[in-house]
């Protein structure tokens, strides 16, 4: 008698876009497998220390700035063609208006987190707006909505800011105004994507046998699993909502006096000294570079971690 004939089962093939999934522990949630994840990845880590570090310098300015904002303690000292550099009173130098560069430095990154929230806080809420109304009626209505976020995406971001400023007038709610409507295009794409994802899936059409209402189905079921990306998104454009406040300050469009406290504003008053005092552009240029890529850092480890196909081996 011959010997059985021993058949091989074939294994099922790996899914790589399991990733989340299969980080996932018993009873584990989705949100603590997302921050152990985080905690896992250098750039979070480092992202968050450069947030956390801003934050925390913008928040705690009155105890960190050795003087008040505005203040030219130095102004006696400074000369058409000299500024005092770095000294035991002021670590940083003076700028060309006898301001301490060290309290300008700590009292801008006040204005910049103030300017870069409410700017992505203003984008959010109005791309979310049209995003749930694009995503939740389509028909003539998405149409509408898409066309009118073609339009504003058909100019370039920056100059559009610019002319929002220009026409609002150069105050800083002008340029939270100005950043916001540029940003609401990239949140209503976005979330109008999301939620055209999510109608097509099993738990909708479940939802939607059972005799629930559109209006139920949206708001308890589709949107909140749509606005995962959409905060993504936010964090990495508060980054740009950095730099583009700076970009307006040097062009003239954040308000205020010379003086005023403000990376942007900082950078326009050194452009007359670099021949005489170069240091007083790498200051603001350094942390507008060091805070958009704390921002940007972190917000792509997020989207990592809340990504399943974008598991890291």
């Amino acid at each position: 008698m011959s010997a059985p004939e021993v058949y091989e089962v074939p294994q099922p093939p790996v899914d790589a876009g399991a990733g989340l999934a299969e980080d996932r522990r018993a009873g584990e949630s989705l949100g603590r497998v997302a921050l152990r994840r985080l905690v896992r990845n250098p750039g979070a880590i480092v992202g968050a220390v450069i947030v956390v570090a801003f934050v925390l310098v913008a928040l705690l300015a009155p105890l960190l700035a050795p003087y008040a904002a505005g203040e030219l303690p130095g102004r006696a000292e400074v000369r058409p063609t000299f500024i005092p550099g770095p000294s035991a009173g002021h670590p940083l130098g003076l700028d060309r208006y006898g301001a301490d560069v060290l309290s300008q430095l700590v009292w801008g990154a006040r204005a910049s987190l103030l300017i870069g929230v409410l700017s992505t806080l203003l984008g959010l809420a109005g791309g979310m707006l049209v995003g749930l109304l694009a995503g939740a009626f389509g028909g003539w209505v998405d149409s509408l909505a898409m066309r009118f976020v073609d339009l504003m995406l058909a100019v370039p971001s920056l100059l559009l800011a610019v002319s929002i400023a220009a026409v609002a007038g150069p105050t800083p709610s002008s340029v939270v105004i100005a950043i916001g409507v540029v940003q609401v295009p990239v949140f209503a794409r976005l979330l109008r994507g999301s939620m055209l994802a999510q109608r097509g899936q099993d738990y909708v059409l479940a939802a939607r046998s059972l005799g629930l209402s559109r209006r139920t189905v949206t708001m308890s079921h589709i949107l909140p699993n749509s606005v995962s990306p959409v905060i993504v998104q936010a964090t990495l454009l508060l980054a740009t909502a950095v730099i583009e406040a700076a970009a307006l300050s040097f062009l003239g469009l954040g308000g205020g006096s010379p003086t005023t406290a403000e990376w942007g504003r900082m950078l326009v008053a050194a452009q007359n000294e670099l021949e005489i005092a170069p240091r007083l552009a790498l200051w603001p240029g350094i942390c507008i570079s060091v805070t958009a890529l704390g921002f940007t850092l972190f917000g792509e480890a997020l989207r990592e971690a809340l990504d399943p196909r974008s598991r890291r081996r």
